[in-house]
């Protein structure tokens, strides 16, 4: 019972010990870009190579961080893009019930002084007719009492009987005339009013069209100031995103510097400076910096990026991924029988006189065929680098490094001219020899793009010299 005891004891001892230990590694390991803000405190402790795994981790988890960014500056760049059309699309919408508020309003003035002026018509009328049944009543009158006339007043009155009947005639016709002129009169007075009714229902409509214009107005200034509201928090959310790229930006940056310091290279350059390095590589080799900064940047983004796997059996040339830990086949050609050239012999040797470990020194893992191990920011293999070490080594003066952004730059330039870089013609069969060794057109779609990054290399080029003249002209 007692040796039971002991033995689970011990087991529980056991037990508790990787427990702990396997927490204290999980807790160690960050498992966002947050996580990374101080990447030393996650090397206390670890040795070399576990310590640049989690760094790569953290740089991975960075870029991971700044894709998502992007995607989503992306998704604010469209939503402000629709909210600006909107806006001008509610703003043409304003100018256009502008215009027709003017347009109802000249309308309205236009149908008030057309009502008044009928309203003066009708008045006029009305007082003619007025005057006319005054004097229709007066010509009555002056009828009815000639015609009550007796045949004695007649004949004393008038010296001749035909001159009262013509009298009686003329102021009959002249009653007729007056009568149809009343009736005249009552017509148009009739079509005044009418016209009257008209125009004020056309003011009627026009006031309704005026309220309903002027509602749309206002619900359209009102939207209006809603998509500019959501407009500014949007570019306000697309700013506070710019800000944190930025930031995980600068972090990624010190972690990989960390990384080139723990692999060997002092730091990867900025554009201006990997610039000035292609100039005088330039001068030397023929070759036109933005197509030599095109290809470092697609082969190890400026020296950003030196290799994601280490060597570890060279016997096979199999490796680990630097991240992961986890194995990886073909890392480099270890020589017959795996391969005809033997890389891991010259890498070894190459490792030991630059007193470098070459199993912590990354190389580039291998693609989907072939083999890795290429070194650096010029990603050479160490068969290409022996075949440049001695050409290399005249024009320095010293042993040259692969890890060194200087050597690398001008080994590159050295390979590039070799294909025929010193011409724009020969640029995109050097482009295909640098990254495949042969010209075989499958390959072509590298070559294109090495050439559209020189383009705009030639753009960022151009504004740095301006800049540098700009500079240079201030007193």
């Amino acid at each position: 019972m007692k040796t039971f005891q002991v033995s689970f004891f011990i087991f529980f001892l056991v037990f508790l010990f990787f427990s702990l230990n396997f927490s204290f590694s999980f807790a160690k390991e960050p498992q966002s870009c947050e996580e990374c803000e101080s990447s030393e405190k996650f090397c206390e402790g670890l040795d070399q190579k576990e310590c640049l795994r989690i760094l790569e981790k953290c740089v991975n988890l960075c870029e991971l961080k700044i894709k998502e960014i992007e995607g989503k500056l992306s998704q604010l760049g469209t939503k402000e893009k629709g909210l600006t059309k909107e806006i001008e699309t509610l703003k043409a919408k304003i100018e256009k019930l502008n215009s027709e508020i003017k347009k109802v309003n000249l309308y309205l003035s236009q149908t008030k002084i057309g009502i008044q002026q009928t309203e003066v018509s009708i008045r006029a009328t009305e007082k003619s007719i007025q005057e006319k049944k005054e004097k229709i009543t007066q010509i009555l009158r002056t009828i009815d009492k000639i015609e009550k006339k007796s045949l004695i007043e007649v004949l004393l009155e008038e010296e001749k009987i035909s001159n009262f009947f013509d009298n009686l005639y003329f102021l009959k016709i002249l009653n007729n005339k007056i009568l149809q002129l009343h009736q005249t009169l009552l017509g148009l007075k009739n079509e005044l009013f009418q016209k009257k009714i008209i125009l004020e229902k056309e003011k009627e409509k026009s006031e309704n069209l005026l309220k309903i214009q002027l509602l749309q107005k206002i619900e359209a200034e009102n939207l209006q100031n809603e998509k500019k509201e959501l407009l500014k928090k949007t570019k306000a959310e697309a700013q506070r995103y710019l800000s944190e790229k930025e930031n995980i930006q600068k972090k990624a940056a010190e972690i990989r510097k960390r990384i080139f310091q723990l692999v060997g290279v002092p730091k990867a350059p900025t554009f201006g400076e990997a610039y000035e390095i292609a100039k005088w590589v330039q001068k030397i080799t023929g070759v036109r910096p933005a197509f030599l900064l095109a290809v470092l940047k697609q082969e190890s983004d400026l020296g950003r990026n030196v290799g994601q796997c280490y060597l570890r059996d060279v016997q096979t040339g199999a490796g680990i991924r630097i991240s992961t830990g986890e194995k990886v086949e073909r890392v480099m050609a270890p020589g017959p029988p795996f391969s005809s050239r033997n890389d891991v012999a010259l890498f070894l040797n190459l490792t030991k006189s630059l007193g470098r470990d070459p199993f912590s020194t990354p190389v580039s893992c291998p693609m989907a065929y072939g083999w890795g191990g290429a070194m650096g920011p010029a990603q050479f293999i160490p068969t290409t680098w022996e075949n440049y070490k001695g050409r290399l080594s005249s024009i320095l003066g010293r042993t040259p490094d692969p890890w060194r952004i200087e050597d690398a730059f001008l080994a590159a330039g050295l390979y590039l001219a070799d294909y025929g870089a010193t011409s724009r013609v020969g640029e995109y069969k050097a482009a295909l020899m640098y990254f495949s060794g042969t010209t075989d057109p499958a390959y072509s779609w590298y070559a294109h793009s090495v050439l559209a990054i020189a383009n705009n290399f030639e753009k960022d080029i151009e504004i740095l010299e301006k800049a540098k003249q700009n500079s240079l002209s201030k007193p």
